[in-house]
């Protein structure tokens, strides 16, 4: 199943991918009415089956989903892929929930490397094997219709000149936008502590290197705006706007990479999600907290339950109001609310997380 015409259309225009609902949602939500739409990654679900994770994500009322290819949730290198990914395609248009994949799984290449090998090792052969894993993503991703495939750079391999490391990273990525331009799948580059691509700055420094190709975007993490851009979170996304092509969103703190529940961090969000509304963007803004799978059906109510309250709904014109509108059953994302916003002491008040393994160690300082 090709969708590179529908894709093309998708990538260039500002209303999105268009959803197919069904009998679970009867009255699903007018996307256009309300700019901004919610995802939930499927890395803070990993206790569940993909199907469950699914299931509970349109239950509690999510746009979508970051799919992050692992060896739990769509296995990339297992066999029959293309069979499992169009049954997978068919379960996401009947629960109205539109996908971004993502490739950030830790350990689905290397049992022994988190997140090896990378594009920027040594070993050509091992490099080749994260192109491999990146033009599956491509392939999957334009079988799902997502809107983005989401990659990062690595981190550079001890001893490797900063000079070396941006040429390996250019050529590796090099097929990877081919097969992107071929589909019509953005490929969205996330600046990554700790990576050789950790700023926006990074982000441009690489498009210039290799040409400011159409197919390459930018995957924006709120989080990591607040751990180590200059600019502020807002102001990051207004600075990204023309290259944005995917958005993750959690709290954080200055200076710590440790992706924190909404209220746990330093981040102001009514600013984020007004500068995001105001870009147009309409691809998943998607809650990412990998660190959380513990207790993933709380984290993943309260997020939405943390982003519904900090946004309202754009009202329609009264004359596209019907005159017998049946209740909608789905509390919509959208434009920024005006009034009291819940921040670290709201958030306390919502039910504890159940009892289980507490979070792992961060993922690491930053200067």
């Amino acid at each position: 199943m090709r969708r590179s015409d529908h894709l093309r259309l998708t990538a260039q225009t500002p209303s999105g991918p268009t959803t197919t609902t069904h009998s679970e949602h009867p009255h699903p939500t007018p996307h256009s009415l309300y700019p901004l739409r919610f995802g939930y990654g499927t890395n803070g679900l990993a206790d569940l089956r993909l199907d469950d994770a699914l299931a509970l994500l349109a239950e509690l009322g999510y746009d979508g989903v970051g799919l992050t290819l692992d060896h739990m949730h769509l296995d990339p290198l297992a066999p029959d892929l293309a069979a499992r990914t169009a049954r997978l395609a068919r379960r996401l248009a009947g629960l109205g929930l539109s996908v971004t994949v993502e490739t950030g799984a830790r350990y689905v290449l290397d049992p022994r490397r988190k997140h090896g090998p990378s594009l920027l090792d040594a070993d050509p052969g091992d490099r080749a094997r994260r192109v491999d894993l990146l033009l599956r993503a491509v392939r999957v991703a334009a079988d799902l219709g997502a809107h983005a495939v989401h990659c990062f750079s690595g981190v550079t391999p001890a001893g490797t000149d900063p000079d070396t490391a941006w040429k390996r990273l250019s050529e590796a990525l090099t097929p990877v936008l081919d097969a992107a331009t071929d589909t019509g799948v953005p490929l969205a580059v996330e600046p990554e502590p700790g990576h050789l691509l950790a700023t926006l700055a990074d982000f441009h420094h690489l498009r210039e290197a290799l040409g400011n190709p159409d197919a390459l975007g930018l995957t924006l993490d709120i989080g990591h705006c607040q751990c180590l851009e200059p600019l502020s979170p807002a102001d990051c996304v207004r600075a990204a706007a023309p290259w944005l092509r995917h958005v993750q969103i959690e709290d954080m703190r200055r200076g710590v990479h440790e992706h924190l529940p909404f209220g746990d961090g330093e981040i102001d969000f009514p600013p984020v999600l007004e500068a995001l509304t105001a870009t147009g963007y309409q691809g998943l803004t998607v809650v990412e907290l990998p660190r959380h799978s513990h207790a993933g059906p709380h984290f993943a109510q309260q997020s939405l339950s943390f982003l519904r309250r900090t946004t309202t709904p754009t009202a329609p014109p009264a004359e596209q109001v019907p005159a017998q509108q049946a209740p909608v059953e789905r509390a919509p994302s959208g434009t920024v609310a005006t009034g009291p916003v819940p921040h670290a002491s709201e958030a306390a008040q919502l039910p504890a997380p159940p009892p289980g393994e507490p979070t792992a160690a961060p993922e690491g300082r930053t200067p």
